[in-house]
């Protein structure tokens, strides 16, 4: 078996002249997208129309599909191809925090499971987050039991809701279902996103920074947390379990 090249997304941007450039090319000649000078490593307005007519096929659509490539149809890519791997490593962190869609990963890094494991990811949330543990830690845990059965592997993406639908990425299910321990819906996620955190929302810690986020926006819980459970039905333990 053959083994796959790495592309740094960094390195794949319009202007650029380099092997990852040249990789991706070959890639979208194999896919039927028009490059007529070829594989010449220089990512020039040829490539960028291939690119943009790539992630049309993709599903993009709108801005989403402006010939820039993003990690999500740069994935894709390689995966349809059989010609390269995204390095996830070369993923910008989202500055600020906010994501685009397209920044959105969906490798899932098999983080562990269970109610310590979910305490323990919770703790760093928090953390990054500025909320207080003592509020946090118990609403975030008590979350991702009820939505992934804390982080079990059957349960990190749901495929079966109103959500589960849109075209296929990366890991193989529809875009728009949620994901990871705490049922983040990607363009929720992208949203609400924790600068400095993982891109994927499979990454427990990332999942959970942007479901802090997203309850302070949407259910004005304070910024210690300590209304979470009273504000997220979802997050209270002496209530039944309620979608949030």
């Amino acid at each position: 078996m053959v083994a796959l090249s790495n592309v740094q997304l960094s390195n794949v941007q319009f202007g650029k002249r380099n092997e990852d450039v040249r990789i991706v090319q070959r890639a979208l000649i194999k896919r039927g997208r028009e490059i007529p000078d070829g594989a010449t490593g220089l990512f020039r307005e040829q490539t960028k129309r291939a690119y943009r007519a790539e992630q049309l096929a993709q599903g993009f659509q709108g801005t989403d599909a402006d010939g820039i490539p993003g990690p999500t149809s740069l994935a894709e890519l390689g995966r349809h191809s059989g010609l390269f791997r995204l390095d996830e490593g070369s993923v910008p962190g989202g500055g600020a925090g906010k994501l685009t869609l397209t920044q959105v990963t969906f490798r899932d890094p098999d983080d562990d499971s269970g109610e310590a494991a979910m305490r323990a990811y919770a703790r760093k949330a928090c953390e990054l987050t500025s909320m207080d543990e003592e509020f946090g830690v118990p609403a975030l845990a008590t979350i991702a039991n009820r939505e992934s059965a804390s982080n079990h592997p059957r349960f990190r993406v749901n495929t079966t809701d109103m959500n589960a639908r849109g075209r296929k990425v990366a890991d193989g299910h529809p875009l728009n279902c949620s994901r990871g321990a705490t049922q983040c819906i990607p363009a929720t996620f992208a949203t609400f996103h924790q600068a400095g955190t993982a891109t994927t929302p499979y990454d427990v810690v990332a999942c959970m920074c942007a479901t802090v986020n997203y309850v302070r926006d949407r259910y004005r819980v304070n910024q210690s947390g300590s209304n979470f459970a009273a504000r997220v039905q979802q997050a209270d333990p002496r209530r039944a379990p309620h979608w949030y």
